[in-house]
Formats: structure tokens, C-alpha cells, sequence
């Protein structure tokens, strides 16, 4: 008789899931560095800006009198200069603080700034003497607050060294995104403001939507195109802050913590779904209309807050 074997049973390994950039889903191990997020203009005199294409993620939201400000997010690609960097506003709150990291501005109203303190975030304010932003003698004020990224990143304090969190689901490549495996075919993304009306072009050849300031090419101070891997654009509610600006216009206030609808684009393409944030330091989840996760390809992310009412709309062809 032959003898009884007994074979362990042994696992199979875990699959070796390589690192990625959490901002960005590019392969890559991340630097042990803080995300750093900058207020910068938009506004005509503004442009061309400095250090927007270095950007992860950028935030399109919309201030007094309905032209448009952005909130840049730093951390895959340190570039040496930012701005021109600008005053803060309410909803940076809940932009920022689910990066629990850096907030860069160069001031705002005293109830903003306690807000964005409130909210966690180390805050590095010009009209506070934060180290790194300086007056630049080649543009008048208020549009010429600059700032030097090495020293935000030197000025973060030892509770703040961490990469980000994710703050978007990504697939693991381009063809995987949700757009490309369920969406329509887009070539033309059109989000209007009350006074201001960007627009991204799909450009196949570079695989990066393209980005207009009304009928012109928008480029950096460089001359390099603005472009984009992803463009997310949310209808938003914007109601009155309950302050003023120093020209007694009306402090605008996106509300980011609620849900309503989304449009994602990735290559040549568009999917609809629902976006969602559970409070001020959650991530936004995007959600398709089966309930799965919206999936954005590897790359760059720029997020048009687009108001829900008044004289503003989104058009996708």
C-alpha cells in the first residue's frame, strides 16, 4: 500500500500592484513631499500664468462679478515659479483640505482665512509674511504676487510631509477610463460662466484636451499650450457668501460638500455621471449611471466648478 502524501496547500502571491502618483495615476513612486495647493488669477490681466501646466490637478471656480480663479494642486511635479497667486475664498475649503497639505494664497477676507485654518490646512499667506511669495516688477498689483515652490515645500511643518491621498479613482491606462470604455465620442468641451467661457479642444496627436480662454489659445507665461489628460466638469450650486469684495460686489460661494451631475471626458471621448462629497476633507466621488466608479485615464485633471443656475451652462460635442 502506498503511503498517504499530504501536500500543503500554499496561497498563490498577491499580485505586485506597482506605485502611482496619487494625484495623476502615473507609474512612479512618489516623493515623501506635501501637495501643495496655490490660488492663481485668471483674470485678462493675468494671463499668460506661471506653473499652471506643472500642475496635477487644477479647480476652475467662480468668483465676484462671474469671471473665474483657479485652484492649482502641486505635488508629481514641483515647478520653480507660481502665479500670479490671489486672495482666498470659501470654497477653497473643500477643495483643499481633502489633500491635507499646503493652501498658498496671497490673503483674504479674516472669516476665509480662519475657514481654511478650521478646515486643517497649513495656510501660507503673503499678506502674513509667508516665506516664498514676492512682487514681481514686470506686472502692476494686485496681478503680480509670485511664489517660489521650493520654499512652501520648505515651510511645510513636520505633521505635513506626507504625500496626498488619491482624490480620484484611476484606471491603469488610457484605453481602461471610463470614457473610453463607455462613453460618447467629444471633441469640444464648452463651459460658460457668467463672465468668462473656456473651452478644451480633443488634440489626438498630443492625447491631451486642449484648453481655450474664449477664442484664444491659452499658453503659459512660457508659451507652452495648457492641456489636460481629463476634464471633469460639475454643476454646482453657488449662493451668496454674505460678504463683500473692497468693491462691494457680492462673494460668490461654490457649495462642494452635496452631489449633482458630471461630465468626464478622457481621450476622445465623454461620460455622464453623478458627482458626490461628503464633507469639506472628503475626496469628490464621480459615479457612472450603472453605480461603478467613473475611472479617469493617467494623467492631468482639470475640474470646471460650473454653476448649476443663472447664466451659465456646459455644452459637450
Amino acid at each position: 500500500m502506498e503511503p498517504d502524501v499530504t501536500v500543503d496547500k500554499v496561497a498563490p502571491p498577491e499580485p505586485v500592484i506597482p506605485p502611482t502618483w496619487p494625484l495623476t495615476g502615473v507609474s512612479g513612486a512618489p516623493e515623501v513631499r506635501p501637495a501643495v495647493a496655490v490660488k492663481i488669477e485668471n483674470s485678462s490681466e493675468s494671463r499668460p500664468q506661471t506653473g499652471l501646466d506643472a500642475a496635477d490637478v487644477v479647480w476652475e471656480e467662480m468668483v465676484e462679478g462671474g469671471i473665474t480663479r483657479f485652484n492649482a494642486v502641486y505635488h508629481s511635479q514641483v515647478p520653480e515659479t507660481v502665479g500670479p497667486i490671489r486672495s482666498v475664498r470659501p470654497m477653497d475649503a473643500g477643495i483643499a483640505a481633502p489633500l491635507h497639505g499646503l493652501l498658498v494664497f496671497s490673503g483674504g477676507q479674516p472669516q476665509f482665512v480662519a475657514s481654511m485654518r478650521a478646515a486643517g490646512l497649513q495656510v501660507l499667506s503673503f499678506d502674513e509674511g509667508a516665506a516664498g511669495m514676492y512682487r514681481s516688477s514686470e506686472r502692476r498689483a494686485p496681478h503680480n504676487v509670485y511664489g517660489t515652490m521650493a520654499d512652501f515645500l520648505a515651510a511645510a511643518s513636520p505633521d505635513r510631509i506626507s504625500p496626498p491621498p488619491a482624490q480620484f479613482a484611476f484606471a491603469p491606462t488610457a484605453a481602461e477610463a471610463t470614457a473610453a470604455t463607455a462613453g460618447t465620442p467629444a471633441s469640444r468641451v464648452d463651459a460658460t460662466f457668467p463672465s468668462a467661457s473656456p473651452s478644451w479642444d480633443w488634440d489626438a496627436d498630443s492625447g491631451r484636451w486642449l484648453r481655450n480662454e474664449g477664442n484664444a489659445p491659452a499658453v503659459t507665461a512660457a508659451g507652452d499650450r495648457l492641456g489636460a489628460t481629463n476634464v471633469v466638469v460639475m454643476r454646482v450650486e453657488v449662493r451668496d457668501s454674505g460678504a463683500l469684495d473692497p468693491a462691494g460686489n457680492t462673494v460668490p460661494e461654490t457649495v462642494m460638500v452635496g452631489s449633482g451631475e458630471v461630465w468626464v471626458v478622457s481621450g476622445g471621448a465623454a461620460v455622464p455621471g453623478t458627482w458626490s462629497k461628503a464633507g469639506d476633507a472628503e475626496p469628490v466621488v464621480l459615479t457612472g449611471a450603472d453605480g461603478a466608479p467613473i475611472l479617469l485615464a493617467p494623467g492631468t485633471t482639470w475640474v470646471e466648478l460650473v454653476p448649476s443656475s443663472g447664466r451659465s451652462g456646459v455644452a459637450i460635442s
